[in-house]
């Protein structure tokens, strides 16, 4: 399943990374009006320098590209005190980066931008220097996506997705503010994943209304003092400054999903600032909103009608119908039993239930990559469900439990950070009375996955950003890569942000129902344009398509 708090799918986690970080990495994504707040002097000081950038300007020079408005030099003039990574006698990743290589570092940034002088936080970062300095390249910062996915673990994965270019880069991995060795958010509540179905009827969505009032009710009491700072435009920042800390005039960008979207927002935020930057599964900024998963409803059938067509090749081993039909007919039985009633799954202090506004979800989770070792594990936990429809007694696969205790029982790890970021970015309607007319209306298309997209979330009772979304109003030097079965992000949304940066190219793996691809899929047409435009700098003349490999 893997994908809770975190929703995206970047290339796959080596042993280098600690659970929160495979987490991050692993397939699902789960994933208005904007109040404005007076423009401080950093926002300020972004839009002049966007202003230039569009006018024509050159970039900054090197000693103004380290200042982001008054009262920020400090933070940009700091410089990380690198050392190992272990953080104390009970952790597990980071062993395993000293021995790779890897650094680690804490960089202070404000809380608010706009009084810097107030609270400080700290961004954890970590960094694989370059071995061929002859011809290094400069720093590639990294984001596996989420929102709330870290990547302070994941330079040694990069390095050897970029093979020979590798070597030419610092590779730096960072944890955004208040995810993972960050200064930490935790909400403290009873479930770990919040993207979670209405169900099949007006009482299943009046409970759904009552536990998302009560997660954000919960986390406004725990948090309220930091809530209000986190932010995708806030991450930018901290980007900016740890691009400042490194000593580096411009910064090269590696972005998965979601981290295609802080990419975007950083070209905005910081023009002339980027070098090179790869965007793996695109979002729309137009799109990007509390309902992230809204208008995937199609890609997700579709790529749930492929899987079900690879499972009935296998009815053998799952037992879940010899025809594409018959396996759907399994999914839909599934559905209808947790309907009428939780089924059971698991035993012991490993049994759970659950009901038809997680089964969804669950069966959300397994289509977002259509590699063998994911449909199988997927069919793995689909028979466990057919089991439990019909009363049987189950076993969970291994490694479930883990994920289920933390996604349906927030068991494990801190909660919360991803609605907290989705929430401090673009406000959500108010009124459950339009999630639900929303929801009846997809239902009618869409029957196991309208209730899904479309269901209310902690947003609606959050308190309103602070700033406005933002808009792509510059152009930007990006290669997006994507996959035209993505059903997280889907194809569309790469195609609109490809439109919307004209200098910009894009990379189309035809045929795969693949969320995320480079490094981690095994293309090699996609894997080898990449690396060429790392090590080159120069984006293809024209916007290319790749064809999925068999075997």
């Amino acid at each position: 399943m893997r994908s809770h708090e975190a929703a995206d799918a970047p290339p796959t986690a080596d042993r280098t990374l600690g659970p929160a970080a495979r987490r991050a990495l692993s397939a699902g994504l789960v994933l208005a009006a904007c109040l404005a707040t007076t423009p401080t002097l950093a926002v300020a000081a972004e839009t002049a320098s966007a202003g230039a950038a569009s006018a024509g300007a050159a970039p900054p020079s090197a000693s103004a590209a380290n200042r982001s408005g008054a009262g920020l030099d400090p933070y940009y003039r700091q410089r990380p005190d690198w050392g190992s990574c272990v953080t104390g006698p009970d952790d597990t990743t980071g062993p395993d980066l000293d021995k790779a290589g890897v650094q680690c570092a804490d960089v202070t940034v404000p809380l608010d931008y706009a009084a810097p002088r107030g609270r400080t936080i700290t961004v954890a970062i970590s960094r694989l220097k370059a071995t061929d300095t002859r011809h290094r390249i400069g720093a590639i910062l990294l984001n596996t996506g989420g929102p709330g996915g870290p990547a302070r673990g994941y330079p040694p994965t990069a390095r050897a997705a970029m093979k020979d270019v590798g070597a030419r880069y610092d590779i730096v991995g960072f944890d955004p503010r208040f995810v993972g060795r960050s200064t930490p958010l935790d909400c403290g509540w009873p479930l770990g994943m919040t993207w979670l179905s209405a169900g099949a009827d007006r009482a299943g969505f009046d409970r759904q209304v009552a536990l998302q009032k009560s997660l954000a009710d919960k986390c406004r009491a725990t948090d309220a003092s930091v809530l209000p700072h986190i932010s995708t435009r806030n991450t930018a920042r901290d980007m900016d400054v740890i691009r400042g800390a490194l000593g580096e005039r411009k910064i090269s960008y590696l972005g998965y999903s979601y981290g295609t979207y802080l990419g975007t927002v950083y070209t905005q935020m910081f023009p002339g600032r980027h070098d090179r930057m790869v965007l793996d599964g695109a979002i729309d900024p137009r799109d990007y909103r509390p309902r992230l998963l809204e208008g995937t409803e199609r890609a997700n059938e579709k790529a749930l009608s492929d899987w079900a067509g690879w499972a009935a090749e296998r009815h053998g081993t799952y037992g879940l119908g010899p025809t594409r039909a018959e396996v759907l007919a399994s999914v839909d039985r599934v559905v209808a039993a947790s309907a009428r009633g939780p089924l059971t799954i698991g035993s012991g202090t490993d049994a759970f239930r659950i009901d038809d506004s997680q089964v969804p979800l669950l069966l959300f989770s397994g289509i977002a990559d259509d590699t063998e070792p994911a449909r199988a594990s997927f069919g793995e936990l689909l028979s466990v469900l057919v089991k439990a429809a019909g009363g049987a007694p189950t076993t969970l696969p291994a490694g479930f439990a883990a994920e289920l205790r933390y996604a349906l029982r927030g068991e494990g790890e801190p909660t919360g950070v991803q609605s907290a970021i989705i929430c401090g970015d673009v406000a959500a309607g108010r009124d459950p009375e339009q999630y639900w007319r929303d929801i009846e209306r997809s239902r009618a298309a869409h029957p196991l996955f309208g209730p899904l997209t479309r269901n209310i979330n902690p947003c609606a009772f959050w308190d309103r950003p602070r700033e406005e979304p933002t808009r792509v109003r510059h152009d930007a030097a990006a290669l997006i890569v994507a996959a035209t079965g993505d059903p997280r992000t889907t194809y569309k949304g790469s195609v609109e942000l490809r439109r919307q940066l004209p200098s910009s190219r894009l990379i189309t793996l035809e045929g795969a129902n693949r969320h995320a691809l480079y490094g981690s899929y095994g293309n090699t047409c996609v894997d080898d344009q990449v690396n060429r435009y790392l090590a080159t700098g120069r984006l293809p003349a024209k916007d290319r398509t790749c064809a999925k490999e068999t075997g």
